[in-house]
């Protein structure tokens, strides 16, 4: 098993309950922090001392408090360290459940996702013996989402395209953003066309119905 473990989570509780599980697995060193500078720098001294982690188990959501933060999220905890730490393990043990989310913390090379609930922790026990093991670990509820393969799945660019809707901009604003980004296609009558076909797939009446659809599928 695991012989260093780290535990991030701003809730002393949930901390607690995780070191719980990883005792009863006869886990050598476990630390906890409720940061995620806390954890970065944690893992970066970890590594000079020549003593690294071999295991990270990280929550997604931290709530702001007086203490300023340059890693505000796990998932930017994540992708912080995912170049330094190639040999890392990661979890994350969070109540998110978009799937968008967890796409883009799958494709950062994270080996497990784990959902907090009733059997969270009984589901995190054996999320730590699969990923002990280099395989991969999903709870159910992620996995039969990622699974479905249907006419609701929208590619990066409609994602984008959605969250500046999202944000209030006109679709001749989008598509001066899109141009001066660099994004295509980037042309007015592209832009029209695309959010057509997304309320058609969708079945949304309008923008605002387009918007708030996808936000409820959780892809935005």
């Amino acid at each position: 098993m695991f012989s260093k473990v780290l535990i991030v989570d701003d809730l002393g509780s949930i901390n607690q309950g995780v070191a719980s599980v990883l005792q009863t697995l006869n886990v050598g060193t476990v630390v906890q922090a409720q940061y995620c500078d806390e954890a970065y720098l944690k893992l970066k001294k970890a590594k000079l001392d020549k003593a690294p982690f071999n295991l990270l188990i990280t929550d997604l959501s931290f709530k702001s408090d007086h203490r300023e933060q340059e890693f505000t999220s796990g998932e930017s905890l994540v992708e912080a360290i995912r170049e330094d730490f190639t040999e890392l393990k990661i979890i994350v043990y969070s109540i998110e459940d978009k799937t968008q989310t967890v796409k883009k913390l799958l494709d950062l090379g994270v080996d497990a996702y784990v959902c907090k609930g009733r059997r969270g922790l009984l589901e995190l026990q054996q999320a730590l013996g699969e990923v002990y093991n280099g395989k991969k670990y999903l709870s159910k509820e992620v996995s039969h989402a990622l699974s479905q393969k249907s006419e609701m799945e929208i590619e990066d660019f409609d994602i984008e395209l959605i969250r500046q809707l999202s944000l209030g901009y006109s679709q001749d604003q989008i598509s001066k953003l899109f141009k001066e980004s660099n994004v295509y296609p980037n042309s007015l009558s592209s832009i029209e066309k695309r959010l057509n076909r997304l309320r058609l797939q969708f079945n949304a009446n309008n923008a605002i119905h387009l918007v708030s659809i996808v936000k409820d599928l959780g892809l935005i």
